[in-house]
């Protein structure tokens, strides 16, 4: 019998017939009406071809037919109302689970960094795969290749998907600790003579907000350099006379690691917005749900930071 041509409502009706062995009972067990109910029966035996309940004195006895369908029947039944049922919740202390995370080297060291400290003592079966920026971080959530992208608004300003807002942050120009070419106050005289460093996502990709704005502004620079990694810049610059810029919130990292001084810009600067963006399908995850507000948490406490 093909699946499609049977009306799976009617094996609620069977299911209570069964344990019932009463049309009056059956029917009062799944909330119908006794002639609703007997009709049920009458179509379970067009359909499956045998009478499945056969009056015997005061009572209906199942067929064998009935009695091999009693646990399939029962069974799928269940399966059908946990599938359809209330979703399970999270337990991040017990289940496991797997994310795919697309953002820049800023936002693993401002975010995913204390993201994954946290979950080592909190929870220990979530694992984060983070991958590289992508020009189309829409098509790695629709197509399932991200779980979660990190980017900010001003990269993707028309986008129609679930976004939660994270924390803003805005450009500071960034020396070799030792240069003298640079004072304690950067002019825009000083900037526009020293050779720069950009940050790029990668070959033919568009270098950062900032140096886009720079250059639709036409403002004269001498870009000596272009990486593709945002962290990398700083160590680029020992020994040099050169100049970066850099996100404000990330400085402190910088500055234990490398020998650098951060100046004022001296021409106004976009801020960013950091938004975290997913599909849909993910909204009411329960495991989706809980990583996004342990990421939105490590974001409130970067704002309550300054």
């Amino acid at each position: 019998m093909e699946l499609s041509g049977v009306d799976l409502n009617l094996l609620v009706a069977l299911d209570a017939l069964l344990a019932e062995r009463s049309v009056t009972r059956a029917a009062s067990r799944v909330g119908m009406s006794q002639p609703g109910m007997s009709n049920a029966l009458a179509r379970l035996r067009r359909q499956l071809r045998d009478p499945l309940l056969v009056r015997e004195g005061m009572t209906l006895v199942p067929t064998p037919r009935a009695e091999s369908l009693r646990q399939p029947v029962g069974e799928a039944l269940a399966l059908i109302q946990q599938a359809l049922g209330e979703r399970p919740g999270f337990d991040p202390a017990r289940d496991q689970a797997s994310f795919a995370v697309s953002c820049s080297d800023y936002s693993l060291l401002m975010l995913i960094g204390p993201l994954v400290r946290r979950l080592a003592a909190t929870a220990p079966g979530v694992t984060i795969r983070v991958l590289p920026r992508s020009p189309d971080a829409v098509r790695l959530l629709r197509d399932g290749d991200a779980d979660l992208v990190i980017e900010p608004v001003e990269i993707m300003p028309e986008v129609a998907l679930p976004a939660q807002r994270l924390f803003t942050d805005r450009w500071l120009c960034c020396v070799w600790g030792g240069t003298s070419a640079v004072g304690d106050r950067m002019t825009l005289t000083d900037y526009l003579s020293l050779g720069h460093i950009v940050y790029s996502m990668g070959r033919g990709q568009p270098v950062a907000l900032v140096d886009q704005h720079l250059a639709q502004a036409r403002v004269p620079r001498r870009i000596e350099f272009t990486v593709e990694t945002f962290l990398l810049a700083p160590f680029l610059l020992q020994g040099t006379d050169l100049v970066t810029l850099v996100l404000e919130r990330a400085a402190p990292h910088l500055r234990r690691t490398a020998d650098v001084r951060f100046l004022e810009p001296p021409l106004d600067l976009p801020p960013i917005t950091e938004m975290l963006w997913w599909h849909p399908r993910h909204s009411a995850d329960p495991a989706h749900r809980w990583i996004r507000d342990r990421i939105a948490e490590i974001a409130a406490d970067l704002d309550r930071a300054g």
